[in-house]
């Protein structure tokens, strides 16, 4: 627990330090969970949304992106049930007067119990050596099967009791387990309550005529609304999708876990619209397609798994999260739902519109079924940032922080580095960064040996440091250095734009 604490400390450190995300209003001692992208995190995470969009959009004849805007009628809100139903279970500490959400307080007591079932692998792991089956162990020893049943019985409770609107049995469950509050220990609860996650604002200019809205909590509805005009327009015949990225507001109880859970943040999403009867084929389809996605990065497949909800949302009539092994445990990273047609409905029913799809086939019309797939950008930019960061032993026995970030997702493609600050190699070196900068981010840097620089490139997780030198006055080359391996090995000028366009080829990341 420490140890995994210890990380997510250095994660954070190592995000300001780098340059990738701040504490926003930071001179103002800052705002509780909202942050700013600094100059390395603002390429990261346009990196990222650009390797979604490219294999969402650009790689399927059949999806199309939007961009809705951020104010919707109020309407919408009522039509989708966010403005009834869209509220977490509010529990407050009478001691502390600390205020939690109730369902993570019990998802943190069995992600406790997790960390239990993890020892007993890395026990068993360590005593049988190369011959240690894991699959096996955590299907057969009878103190993991405990533990896992217990688990399963306390997140089946609690799914069935907020499926009920059963808040007395949440709390009661809190109880139970002998849950205190994790700040001061006490146990000492407040009845469990629903808390309405939507921000409001006014339009208007003066406040008697001024119409509420609301800050969109989500994407999504942006979507539904405009799903006739882009069918037209875009002649789509299903299954069809249609992909958007943009920010979303939610007033969280308990923000918290750096950029994991914030206020203001940004969400990926496609919905995915098929012939009813077609929905649990393309639920399990999209299952598949995401984790694929996820797995074509190389952030480890054991950092993965698939885990279906007990309570579904009023639109659902199935969801599967895909959960990322973040430094504080195992999170949810994406979500696929099957929505079924309950927003398009919803929306003709408010709005008198139709939203149907003629079937030309069936000379009929109907209104679509809708697979959801949904990711937060920001939790991906900490899952992909987080388990980049490394601190390695070397053979020397120095050890080295080294940020390896997937090469095609780095802020910073290649540093350029001339040996010495004279002798012309800095001319030389400005000559490759300028040559470069029409195809990559390139970064130069003369300041300190240039052991230093390869130090602070690795850190900073620039894939590759081309270094000009005397030899490169003579014979126009000059060493590439790799950050993942160290590797250096003497390259002509005219060939460093092929062997990192070949390195960050999209092609070749998501065919992995």
């Amino acid at each position: 627990m420490a140890k995994q604490e210890d990380k997510f400390k250095k994660v954070i450190s190592h995000a300001k330090e780098y340059g990738y995300i701040f504490q926003s209003s930071e001179i103002y001692d800052g705002l509780s969970a909202v942050y700013d992208y600094a100059q390395n995190g603002v390429e990261l995470k346009k990196n990222i949304r650009e390797y979604w969009w490219k294999s969402m959009v650009q790689m399927n004849e059949n999806i199309v992106g939007i961009d809705t805007a951020i104010f919707m009628h109020p309407t919408t809100w009522k039509a989708s049930g966010h403005v009834d139903a869209f509220s977490d279970p509010l529990i407050d500490n009478k001691d502390s007067n600390k205020r939690y959400r109730a369902d993570v307080l019990i998802e943190d007591y069995c992600a406790k119990i997790e960390k239990k079932i993890d020892k007993e692998v890395a026990k068993a792991a360590k005593r049988f050596g190369d011959s240690f089956n894991k699959d096996e162990f955590i299907t057969t020893n009878g103190r993991v099967l405990g533990y896992q049943e217990k688990i399963n019985t306390i997140l089946s409770r609690l799914g069935k009791s907020l499926e009920k609107e059963d808040l007395a049995d949440v709390k009661l469950l809190i109880e139970e387990l002998e849950i205190g509050c994790p700040l001061s220990g006490s146990k000492n609860w407040t009845d469990v309550k629903q808390f309405n996650l939507m921000f409001g604002t006014k339009l208007g200019a003066d406040a008697a005529s001024a119409m509420d809205l609301y800050l969109r909590p989500e994407t999504a509805q942006g979507i539904f609304v405009n799903f006739a005009n882009v069918q037209k327009t875009g002649r789509m015949k299903l299954p069809f999708g249609i992909a958007q990225t943009g920010k979303a507001f939610r007033n969280e109880i308990v923000a918290r876990q750096f950029i994991f859970r914030m206020r203001e943040f940004e969400q990926m999403e496609m919905q995915f619209f098929v012939k009813p009867g077609t929905d649990s084929k393309w639920f399990n389809t999209w299952k598949e397609n995401r984790l694929k996605w996820h797995h074509s990065l190389g952030l480890g497949i054991d950092n993965y798994r698939f885990h279906d909800h007990e309570k579904l949302a009023h639109y659902a009539n199935a969801a599967t999260d895909i959960e990322f092994k973040f430094p504080f445990g195992f999170k949810e990273l994406e979500g696929i739902h099957s929505r079924t047609d309950f927003d398009l409905k919803a929306h003709e029913e408010h709005s008198g519109k139709k939203l149907r799809f003629f079937d030309h086939e069936s000379n009929s019309s109907y209104v679509p079924y809708v697979i959801e797939t949904s990711i937060g950008l920001d939790r991906m930019f900490l899952a992909v940032f987080s388990n980049s960061l490394i601190e390695e032993e070397l053979e020397d026995g120095k050890s080295r922080i080294v940020l390896k970030l997937p090469a095609i997702l780095a802020p910073n493609k290649v540093a350029i580095l001339p040996l010495l600050k004279k002798d012309g190699l800095p001319e030389i070196a400005h000559e490759i960064v300028n040559d470069l900068k029409y195809d990559f981010n390139v970064t130069y840097d003369e300041k300190d040996a240039v052991g230093r620089r390869y130090r602070r490139q690795d850190a900073n997780g620039t894939p590759f440091c081309i270094t000009v030198d005397h030899q490169t006055k003579e014979d126009n080359t000059v060493t590439i250095r790799y950050r993942d391996t160290m590797k250096q090995e003497r390259i002509a000028i005219a060939d460093i734009s092929g062997i990192i366009n070949d390195e960050i080829s999209f092609k070749k990341w998501i065919n992995k």
